[in-house]
């Protein structure tokens, strides 16, 4: 199976894609396909991440980051689906599926954009908080531009069965705010995905304290300090 070529097919004719999941075409194949090319994508970003540290690091970032996308899509996806199906939904959990992931292969797609010019930066510059905070922005332009995408095609694809739109799309925008909060704490609870400087102590995970939000405020502080 041409997991790239299903998914170079996706990104040049997204609508058609979308379309086909509506009708349920070979659903299986395209979740299979999508799940590999980003997962590998991923892989490969959080490699760079990680290259702040030794060889341990850049191996743990890099399963790691796959790891956060794919964690929050299996805490996340199964309140939408049975929240909609209770309210009338007529879409099958595969369907679901297979539009998070085509979400997901977009932010996975555009990280992948992003690894010359992060690579260029870690290279260039050292200075790990700056680092930090420049694929903390990354990372969260990416992911608006994916929740954006799955947003706009999961109404596409379910508006049919929804007879009050206006409540099903408050309802999907507060899901929304929750993927987003249960993403951005998970990946607190799995770092680091930074390292320090070659030679340091290696850390799988590190004691959980505080929490991304306050901590992504310190670094901006100390930034500028």
């Amino acid at each position: 199976m041409n997991h790239f070529g299903l998914l170079m097919q996706f990104l040049r004719d997204r609508h058609q894609f979308i379309d086909d999941i509506r009708q349920g075409v070979k659903l299986n194949k395209k979740i299979v396909s999508l799940l590999i090319s980003s997962c590998l994508f991923f892989a490969l970003y959080g490699a760079i991440m990680g290259s702040t540290g030794n060889y341990l690091q850049i191996l743990s970032s890099a399963i790691k980051l796959p790891a956060l996308y794919l964690l929050t899509m299996i805490i996340c996806l199964p309140t939408l689906f049975f929240f909609d199906i209770i309210n009338g939904s007529k879409q099958t959990f595969n369907q679901y599926l297979a539009i998070l992931l085509s979400a997901m292969a977009i932010i996975s797609v555009m990280l992948f954009g992003f690894a010359p010019i992060t690579l260029f930066f870690r290279l260039s510059i050292n200075d790990t908080l700056f680092f930090k905070l420049l694929n903390v922005a990354i990372l969260g332009l990416t992911g608006i531009f994916g929740v954006s995408f799955f947003y706009q095609n999961i109404l596409a694809v379910t508006q049919e069965d929804f007879s009050n739109s206006s409540y099903r799309n408050k309802v999907l925008k507060g899901w929304l705010i929750l993927y987003a909060f249960v993403g951005s704490q998970l990946g607190w609870t799995l770092r680091p995905f930074f390292g320090g400087e070659l030679g340091e102590n290696f850390q799988f995970f590190r004691a959980i304290e505080s929490n991304f939000y306050v901590e992504v405020l310190k670094m901006i502080g100390k930034l500028f300090n």
